[in-house]
Formats: structure tokens, sequence, C-alpha cells
């Protein structure tokens, strides 16, 4: 071993940059498994709370208007279209559309408790962390000056990129909870749509797929996460056995600067790939 390889600085900064990836991995889960009620000791959330009925009064008085609006566009003749079951009908999707405005928030809630301990299943059922293969600490070791010096410029514009991706993926999951907070009150005034016909109604469903496209993508968050681990944690391929080890060396940390970008892009793709998934 050349006594001015600079073999173990870089693999201490490695295994420095890795420690923080995996803290902010770690940060990240338990974010992603937490209700927005709960985000920052539910201070957002009371912010909510506290608009929220403004919302409820407004979507409480187009509950009638829009009710209006499909019984008019429904009914030809009033006398042959005004029968017991019709007015059944009409009576029942008033008081479900009512009851949903008045209740959207508790109905989120049981999804934010749901999704949350989905999360908390996936990310505790032994998800592997980022860590690196013994068989390249060892090659880092052993590299010459020459080759390790050239190596640990390589380590440094690492060290910057893991850094920053850290903090991206704290950042996509903080406006995960952004998305969420802001969407929350309009569920009342969809919902008031409910009671409209089919075509006014569709505001409803389209805003229910969107909310359930942003509450699914913590799942899809974490199993991007989860996955890109993996990839990462098992090394290089079988066909670089033949390589040179300041190669293998090179490709390796050129692989986890690689899979650490993949898993903040898969990241930052997941509401989209979930909505494609789910065709929401």
């Amino acid at each position: 071993m050349d006594i001015f390889s600079l073999g173990g600085v870089i693999l201490d900064l490695l295994k420095t940059v890795v420690a923080f990836w995996n803290d902010k991995v770690s940060l990240v889960f338990e974010l992603l498994g937490q209700s927005p009620t709960e985000f920052k000791d539910g201070g957002p959330w009371q912010v909510i709370s506290n608009i929220e009925p403004i919302f409820v009064a407004v979507g409480s008085s187009l509950v009638v208007l829009f009710f209006v609006i499909g019984f008019c566009s429904e009914s030809i003749d009033v006398k042959e279209e005004i029968r017991f079951e019709t007015v059944l009908r009409m009576l029942m999707r008033l008081s479900i559309s009512e009851w949903l405005v008045a209740n959207n928030v508790t109905i989120m809630k049981a999804f934010f408790e749901s999704i949350g301990a989905l999360v908390g299943l996936i990310t505790n059922s032994g998800s592997p962390k980022l860590k690196i293969p013994n068989e390249q600490q060892e090659i880092i070791e052993g590299l010459g000056f020459g080759e390790s010096l050239l190596m640990m410029i390589l380590a440094v514009i690492i060290a910057l990129v893991i850094i920053f991706c850290g903090f991206m993926l704290i950042y996509t999951v903080y406006f995960r909870f952004l998305k969420i907070l802001v969407i929350v009150p309009f569920g009342a005034i969809a919902f008031s749509t409910t009671s409209g016909n089919r075509m006014v109604s569709h505001t409803a469903v389209t805003y229910a797929k969107h909310f359930l496209a942003v509450l699914l993508e913590a799942v899809t968050m974490a199993l991007a996460i989860i996955v890109c681990n993996a990839f990462l944690s098992a090394g290089l391929p079988s066909f670089t056995s033949d390589y040179a080890d300041w190669t293998k060396a090179l490709m390796y940390m050129c692989e986890l600067t690689f899979g650490v970008a993949m898993t903040v892009g898969s990241v930052k793709g997941a509401q989209e790939l979930t909505t494609k998934m789910l065709g929401l």
C-alpha cells in the first residue's frame, strides 16, 4: 500500500455522506408516516382548521345551487318527472352532498391515518439502508497516491451531490404536506357538486382522485427509496469482476452518485407515477 494514499480519507468521506443520506432517509420515512394533522406539532393544521368553516359555509350554500341546477337539467316535464322514486333519489343525493360537505375533514383524517399506517408497515419491514460494500471499502483503502488523488476530487463532488439530494428529499416531502394542507379546504366546495347532475358532480370525482394521488404519493416515495437503496447496497454488477481495482472504485462512486440522483428523481415524480398506475 502506498503510504501517501488518500484511500482512507476518501473512505471516511464516503462513509460520512452515506450516514448523512441514511439519516435523511430515516427522517423522510418518519415524515411520510406522519399525518398532516401532526406535522410540525399540528401548527399548520390548526391554521387550516380555523379556515375550514368558511369553506364549509360556502359549500353548504352551493349544495342548494347545484341541486337546483341538477334538478332543472334532469326534469323535462315536471308533472311526469316528479315521482316518488325521483324525489327520493334527489333528496338522498342532497343529503349525501350536505353530509360530505360537513364531514369532509373527518373523512380526510381517516385517510391520513390509513396511509400513514401503510407507510409505517412498509418502512418497518426491514428496509435496507445504504452502505458501502466491504469489497469496495478494501479497494478504496488500497488505492495508490495518483489514483486516490483523482478519486478524492470525485469523492468531494459526490459528497456535495449526495448532500444536495438529501435536502431535496426533505424539500419534496415538505412540499407534499403543503399540497395536502392547501387542497383540504377546497374539499367542501368540491363535494358540494355531488348534489347536482352527473356532469356537475364530475368536479367532486376529480378532486377525490387528486386527493388520493397526493396521499398515496407517500407510499410510492417510500417504495422508491427502499428499492433504490437496495440497488446501491448490492454493489457492482458481476461483469465488472475483470476490471482493475481503481476502475471498480471509479464505477462504484459513479453508480453511487447516479443511484442517489435516481432516488430523488423517483421521489419527485411519485405523484405522477401514482396517478398513472391507479388511473387517478
